[in-house]
């Protein structure tokens, strides 16, 4: 059984964290000890930070002692002197916390194409660490010390019941712009207190993304400092090994990435609503993932679920050029808040015209949450993605970003 708890990443027995932030900067640092495995960007101007940790991760045995995360500077694009910093930085908390500094992670969000302000950083690690705590507030302070356009933490815990016994699974998250994860900017701590080998860890993590973190689309951008990082500390005593346990364990898992990622989608840079866009009826995986990102991916779906503008052709259309393979004159479409439904084309006939139909999408498009759901009548599977509306304050923002 899973229920969602309180107490952020610190309800993990075996977790510690705090934060500070200073104006646009910020500072994190969590300690958690055991097996680990990371998620990085697919861009492939990458960011200092992501390799100095996937190296260490791919040739330290997969094992992390702690993570170090600023806010405010991307350390993206800055050469060699890029990669000394990221490497200075988990050097002067390895040596803070008596720690070999190759199980040290490093993770940066900001600007592209500054160079780190380093005597900010080593001048604020002792203070981060000396508030390091197990308490919820000890979560809080390193989920905020990471956010830049963030209005909103993000933060999601579960506890897991099991026939063995109880252990924990909890996640914080940034990101609200740059955002569509292939595997945008955004940065994922999650930790668990069951016992789990890297390399299950590792396949465990990837799957989870694949249905979560994968799956938002705030503005189509990929960052340069995507990072997902899942660390085990073991202290449950419950271990992860195969069957029943590896499935619940995974089950979990899903769950709080799926959550985290909700809650990025619903917090895109100026958005006002959260749009979840299911596709069934898809001949492949594949052709359902694209047809669902392509859903929330359009910038003339997004800005009329905006302005409320019951216009779901343009949903048709960007299923259409998503590349997903499919019969036009199959498809079933609908449109509800979670209450109620209009059913908009049934296997290729429209039914909008009904006055009626149209009238009620037009009160569904002011909700604050549409789910969009979209038979494409072609095969057995299905994906859900998970976006937000087009507004004039993310052009405001992202306009001004650096002034």
């Amino acid at each position: 059984m899973i229920r969602q708890i309180e107490g952020g990443i610190t309800a993990v027995s075996g977790v510690s964290a705090f934060g500070l932030k200073d104006g646009k900067k910020g500072l994190a640092i969590i300690l958690a000890e055991g097996p680990a495995a990371g998620v990085f960007t697919r861009n492939k101007v990458i960011a200092a930070p992501l390799i100095v940790t996937k190296e260490k991760l791919g040739t330290n045995g997969g094992f992390l002692s702690a993570v170090i995360a600023n806010s405010g500077n991307a350390n993206a694009y800055t050469g060699e002197q890029g990669l000394k910093d990221a490497k200075e930085m988990t050097r002067l908390l390895a040596e803070k916390i008596k720690a070999d500094d190759k199980f040290i992670a490093v993770a940066s969000t900001g600007v592209i194409g500054r160079k780190m302000d380093m005597n900010w950083i080593s001048s604020h690690i002792e203070p981060v660490l000396s508030s390091v705590s197990t308490t919820e507030e000890g979560s809080v302070g390193a989920m905020r010390a990471i956010m830049t356009t963030d209005l909103v933490p993000k933060v999601f815990a579960c506890e897991v019941k099991t026939d063995a016994g109880s252990y924990r699974i909890a996640g914080i998250a940034k990101g609200s712009g740059m955002i569509e994860p292939n595997m945008g900017t955004m940065l994922g701590f999650v930790y668990t207190d069951a016992a789990v080998a890297s390399g299950q860890l590792q396949k465990c993590l990837t799957a989870a993304v694949n249905k979560s973190f994968n799956m938002i689309v705030v503005d189509g951008d990929t960052s340069t400092n995507d990072m997902c990082l899942l660390t085990a500390t073991g202290k449950s005593g419950i271990r992860i090994t195969d069957g029943k346990s590896l499935e619940e364990f995974q089950n979990a898992l899903d769950l709080v990435l799926i959550e985290l990622a909700k809650m990025i989608a619903k917090d895109g840079e100026g958005a006002t609503k959260l749009v979840e866009s299911t596709v069934i009826g898809a001949k492949t995986k594949e052709d359902a993932k694209l047809a669902a990102k392509s859903i929330v991916r359009s910038p003339l779906v997004k800005t009329a679920i905006f302005g409320n503008d019951p216009n779901w052709g343009r949903i048709v259309a960007a299923a259409g050029y998503s590349g997903a393979d499919f019969d036009q004159t199959k498809i079933t479409l609908s449109v509800s808040d979670g209450t109620k439904t209009a059913n908009l084309v049934k296997n290729g006939e429209i039914i909008e015209k009904d006055p009626a139909v149209l009238d009620e999408l037009k009160k569904i498009m002011s909700a604050k949450t549409i789910f969009i759901k979209i038979d494409l009548g072609a095969g057995p599977e299905t994906a859900t993605a998970w976006g937000c509306d087009l507004t004039y304050d993310y052009v405001k923002i992202n306009a001004e970003y650096t002034t």
